[in-house]
């Protein structure tokens, strides 16, 4: 199935929009979080590109205009580590539609028109 993801600042803002094609339905919040960073991972790797946008900041990323400079591989297992714990710590808050989902292992059951929306306080480093 696709989702549309999207990225946004507290007041709404929406900063980013993706595309995650293949995501199963259910699916645990924690398994979509993993799912989105693997994919955004995958993409930086198959055509690195200057600027990594993605919901983890790689570690060793120097921050520009839009998003961090990291030409290097990223490891994607890492950066999806990094994101579930900042999840925890309220480093961003996931919506699926207007409906706040506050558990990592809540079973979602999405569909095509749901939108996820994730909603970040804290740049998130260390991918």
């Amino acid at each position: 199935m696709n989702i549309v993801i999207t990225d946004a600042t507290p007041t709404g803002q929406q900063t980013a929009r993706l595309l995650l094609a293949g995501v199963p339905s259910p699916i645990t919040l924690r398994e979509l979080i993993r799912f989105r960073v693997r994919e955004e991972v995958a993409r930086h790797n198959a055509r690195p590109a200057a600027r990594f946008a993605g919901l983890v900041t790689p570690s060793a990323a120097e921050t520009a205009l839009n998003g961090y400079r990291s030409r290097r591989r990223l490891d994607w297992e890492a950066a999806a580590d990094t994101a579930v714990r900042a999840f925890g710590r309220n480093g961003f808050f996931v919506f699926v539609g207007d409906r706040q989902v506050g558990d990592l292992d809540e079973q979602l059951t999405l569909t095509e028109a749901d939108e996820v929306s994730f909603v970040r306080l804290v740049p998130l480093v260390g991918g």
